[in-house]
């Protein structure tokens, strides 16, 4: 249950909390790949790249009881649809063949996420999550595998993660990324109370620094809906954090485009393949 989680929210929909409910009450979907079989097999699908991992983590704990992920990316393979994913966990490396298998088509590319390599910082802000060095290893091991891989940074925090951008992403890509993406700090709906709490519990002697810091990135305010602008912030902080980003992007060679997938190999089971 990472703190700064935008997908907190999302559980109070289900009649939940976003608060300790989201870490207890896992909301699973087990009937999704039976699901994205009967969406692509529509005729009307014409197929573009999907997305894993766009609220929660794909990999989260509860994937090693279920395997949905496993399944879903198996429905994937087998269509030649592509996707792109993003995780903050190890266990991504249990589907290492058939990312492998999809990466020869060009079927897949993956983002791992690292925030911080302060072990202290992860296991008070993103608890039960892997460390920054195995993230790196699940970065290494899949580009070697053929993966095309990448690093996000996101959240930044200014005042408490910030600083670190410059290492993650030098790290990254000696470990094989090729792309990169990063977000500011936004705290959205009920997660502003959530992320305060926490941030002054954990953080008392700069926590008056850090939240005045993030409302320096949102107008004043620390969330901003603005499509464009919501993720990324305005301002002095924002600015700086980007013009670091877009430096160290080039710097290291993370520039590359990050979903460039192949959909043109897309069929349905029974379907011969396009000769021209």
């Amino acid at each position: 249950g990472c703190i700064y989680c935008y997908a907190r929210n999302a559980h109070e929909y289900w009649g939940y909390s976003a608060g300790l409910d989201f870490e207890r009450k896992i909301i699973v979907k087990k009937n999704a790949p039976q699901l994205l079989r009967k969406f692509l097999m529509h005729k009307n699908w014409e197929p573009v790249p999907i997305s894993l991992s766009g609220n929660t983590d794909c990999y989260q704990p509860a994937e090693k009881k279920f395997r949905l992920t496993r399944q879903l990316l198996e429905v994937c393979n087998e269509f030649n649809q592509p996707v792109g994913m993003i995780t903050k966990n190890a266990g991504i490396l249990r589907d290492k063949d058939v990312l492998q298998e999809m990466a020869k088509k060009n079927l897949v590319s993956i983002l791992v996420s690292i925030t911080s390599f302060d072990d202290d910082l992860r296991r008070v802000m993103e608890p039960r999550t892997t460390t920054a060095k195995q993230r790196l290893r699940v970065i290494k091991e899949l580009s070697e595998a053929g993966v095309r891989m990448g690093v996000m940074l996101g959240p930044m925090i200014p005042g408490l993660n910030e600083h670190e951008m410059q290492r993650i992403m030098k790290a990254a890509s000696e470990n094989g990324a090729v792309f990169s993406a990063y977000t500011f700090i936004r705290l959205n709906g009920a997660i502003k109370l959530i992320f305060h709490d926490w941030l002054y519990k954990n953080f008392p002697d700069r926590a008056d620094k850090v939240w005045h810091l993030i409302q320096n990135g949102h107008g004043g305010q620390v969330n901003d809906s603005r499509y464009g602008v919501r993720m990324r912030g305005e301002g002095p902080i924002a600015e700086l954090v980007k013009q670091q980003f877009v430096k160290y992007n080039k710097l290291y060679k993370l520039n590359a485009e990050r979903w460039q997938l192949d959909a043109t190999k897309f069929r349905r089971p029974g379907e011969q393949g396009k000769l021209f």
